[in-house]
């Protein structure tokens, strides 16, 4: 399919092959971007806060899982404090 198209020798392809080679550099140049922003993304972010001692013990209390003095004793204990809970 060689000829002569508008006064140039061209062998076919013409916008076709010009739109496969745009397409050669555009795909990778945008996976590229596309990994640099993902990693820049999550650079920013923590993951979620890992619980505490306390929260994980003030949910078992909520819940009704622990009486009040054995939360109470476990928070001091947690905390460091030496005081014993008021009966």
């Amino acid at each position: 399919m060689c000829g002569l198209i508008g006064g140039q020798w061209t062998c076919g392809g013409g916008l076709m092959m010009g739109f496969g080679m745009l397409l050669v550099w555009l795909i990778p140049l945008g996976l590229v971007l596309a990994l640099v922003l993902q990693l820049m993304n999550s650079q920013g972010k923590t993951t979620k806060p890992s619980e505490t001692a306390i929260d994980i013990l003030e949910k078992a209390y909520a819940r009704g899982e622990i009486s009040r003095e054995e939360f109470l004793l476990k928070k001091n204990d947690l905390l460091g404090t030496k005081t014993l809970p008021e009966e």
